[in-house]
């Protein structure tokens, strides 16, 4: 295989400025590019060469001209950590100086001297900063107008910008503006197409610098294999300028290779000096649509949780990922996934969310559910209801909730309807009377929790005067209640025979009423009265209807202890008491003297009778109760006995009677007799 070597060709006043520099000015290493075959990639790297030559070739050609303070070096250079670097330089100065003695000094970060800054390098003194002992030298020749400078055992606070000062004796010294800026790498330059499509070859390179003289890099690529191997191996010089060298490597992607980390490495010769760059490779495949491969199920969430919801599509180019609600994009981005995070969802985020891909080859959209899960909310009814007896009342409850809840409606703990699973409760009364009127409570529940809600059903209706309702004397004053129950409130007059009492108050009657719930109680007060009217009626009447009713007397007698008085009570009571006390003793008496002989035996019988009331005359029923005794006494011994009476008892007051009319008869308990 031939070899082909490069030259440049210059006018003829280069050769006396810098003798030497054209002949054989970029070499090609041995082992390089082949002339025949590869010409396109021949063809890119040749380019290359004259992109990265053609501005050094202006700044030797400038610089051969001479007249004028200038100098001319790469505005940047790098080297790799641990190696060396030589900056080219070249500088000028206006030729009527002619010096004697050309020196210079090399700056670092700084041009002016009057800042202190370190001093890399010194031809006069040769003293440095102690950051660059034993670190820099000088390559060039002041005297031909070589400024070049070596700086070796490189370490990266050596980074930075460089300066080169002229001094030709006297006032003639020149701090030139231009610099050049020094990169500390430590990672090879992985170069790849924007664009890596399946199935169309791609060229990939890896560039290093190679600007010291005094370590050469050596390039091999990492991961490469089932790409193919380097067709390409390179490397570039240039005379007393900077140093790239550069591997190529082609191969055909496929879509498999989507991803696939690739590396290229530099090592040094003689050295343990090794440095590796990767790069990922991002294949693309032909256009297609996107289609959905990863969405989130239905979702559950309880109130107040946090939601994560994950849509992800496949398509080439990257699909525009958009997550919808009713119609509202919620949120939308190019890229592979795209997520909606809900914070502290509720009841109002309950739906069907959608994720929508779309590029220009087409779209795909899949939904997903999310079911909110909370407690009831307060019950709502159709507010308080009025109606009027025997008219038929709907009352609806509704609530919402996730699940839906238990429905139900109380009244005084009593339940009077109930739905499971469902939102809605109705409740009927046919025909309501006043026992529905109160109040209710429709109670919602879930396991998330419960509420409820008292609403008032208000019967209406004519009223009803309670039997209770009645006179009653007290000493000279004579009360007459009338209780009413009636919806709405009633007026209640009391009828006298003499005359209607409405007013609140006279001389001689007073009517004071009081409403407590649906019953209205008035109470007429007669003062001065002697003896109870003859009638009194209670009228009461609202807007549906009237009620009369009259009043029944109790206690009539009692006007008459009211006039005697207490005196005359205790006197009346004491003569009663005496006379049940004289008829006791006859009765004791009377019975001792017709009780019958008997005679004692052995072993007597014992006969009890208890529980016994006096109907009748005392002596008829006395004379029949001993003539049983005595029928049974002698048809258990066969005989008539001859008994001896040894005692008998009768105790009348062990019961305490109801009133003063009780008759003394009435008051025995029992009666017991022993026969011995």
């Amino acid at each position: 295989m031939s070899h082909r070597q490069i030259r440049v060709c210059v006018p003829e006043g280069w050769a006396r400025v810098s003798p030497g520099w054209l002949t054989d000015s970029f070499k090609w290493d041995q082992k390089t590019f082949p002339t025949q075959g590869d010409g396109a990639v021949a063809h890119s790297l040749y380019k290359m060469i004259f992109l990265t030559a053609l501005p050094l070739f202006w700044i030797m050609i400038s610089a051969s001209r001479g007249g004028h303070w200038g100098a001319w070096m790469p505005s940047s250079i790098s080297a790799f950590e641990g190696t060396c670097v030589s900056i080219p330089c070249r500088f000028d100065f206006p030729d009527e100086l002619r010096p004697a003695v050309v020196h210079g000094v090399w700056y670092f970060n700084s041009p002016y001297p009057k800042n202190y800054p370190p001093v890399v390098f010194k031809s006069r003194t040769q003293v440095v900063h102690e950051s660059f002992q034993g670190r820099s030298r000088l390559l060039g020749d002041l005297g031909l107008r070589n400024c070049t400078l070596l700086l070796s055992n490189l370490s990266p606070e050596l980074g930075g910008k460089y300066y080169f000062r002229g001094d030709l004796g006297g006032y003639n010294q020149y701090t030139f503006s231009e610099h050049s800026v020094l990169d500390i790498i430590n990672t090879p330059n992985i170069v790849v197409p924007p664009e890596v499509v399946a199935g169309t070859e791609v060229e990939v390179s890896c560039m290093v610098p190679d600007n010291c003289p005094e370590l050469h890099p050596e390039l091999s690529w990492l991961g490469h294999d089932g790409l193919g191997e380097p067709t390409v191996l390179g490397r570039l010089r240039e005379d007393e300028g900077t140093w790239v060298q550069v591997s190529l490597l082609h191969f055909v992607p496929t879509r498999e290779a989507n991803g696939h980390r690739l590396g290229c490495q530099a090592s040094f010769p003689n050295t343990t000096l090794q440095f590796e760059g990767y790069a990922s490779l991002d294949v693309k495949c032909e256009p297609d649509p996107p289609v959905i491969v990863d969405v989130n199920s239905s979702v559950e969430a309880i109130e107040g949780s946090h939601v994560s919801l994950l849509c992800g599509a496949d398509s080439n180019p990257p699909p525009l990922l958009t997550w919808m609600r009713d119609g509202t994009v919620l949120r939308e981005a190019v890229a592979e996934s795209l997520s909606l995070e809900l914070e502290e969802v509720t009841p109002a985020e309950d739906g069907v969310y959608a994720c929508l891909a779309e590029n220009a080859y087409g779209q795909d959209n899949r939904t997903v559910g999310l079911s909110v899960m909370y407690a009831p909310w307060k019950p709502t009814v159709n507010g308080t209801v009025v109606a009027v007896e025997g008219e038929t009342v709907s009352i609806l409850c509704s609530t919402q909730s996730n699940p839906d809840p238990i429905l139900t409606i109380f009244k005084e703990k009593q339940i009077l309807a109930t739905v499971i699973y469902e939102n809605e409760l109705q409740l009927e009364l046919p025909a309501v009377t006043p026992e529905d009127d109160g109040e209710y409570w429709c109670v919602a529940e879930n396991q998330y929790g419960q509420r409820a809600t008292a609403f008032n059903l208000s019967v209406e209706f004519a009223p009803v005067i309670l039997l209770e309702s009645h006179c009653a004397a007290a000493r000279d004053t004579v009360q007459c209640l009338c209780v009413v129950k009636s919806n709405p409130e009633p007026t209640v007059a009391f009828e006298l025979p003499s005359r209607n009492v409405t007013v609140n108050e006279t001389e001689r009657e007073f009517v004071y009423s009081e409403r407590s719930g649906l019953l209205l109680t008035s109470i007429l007060t007669l003062r001065g009265q002697a003896q109870a009217p003859p009638r009194v009626i209670c009228t009461s009447s609202n807007l549906y209807g009237t009620k009369s009713l009259e009043l029944p007397f109790q206690g009539a007698h009692r006007l008459m202890w009211a006039k005697i008085g207490p005196v005359g009570a205790v006197v009346a009571f004491a003569i009663l008491i005496a006379i049940v006390c004289y008829i006791t003793q006859t009765r004791r008496k009377k019975n001792v003297t017709e009780s019958p002989s008997f005679s004692a035996g052995d072993n007597p019988p014992v006969l009890f009778s208890s529980d016994f009331r006096i109907s009748g005359a005392p002596e008829k029923y006395e004379s029949e109760r001993r003539l049983g005794s005595e029928r049974r006494l002698l048809g258990l011994r066969g005989e008539p006995p001859e008994l001896d009476l040894s005692y008998s008892h009768s105790d009348l007051g062990k019961r305490p009677t109801k009133d003063s009319y009780t008759l003394t008869e009435e008051l025995a308990e029992y009666a017991e007799i022993r026969v011995k």
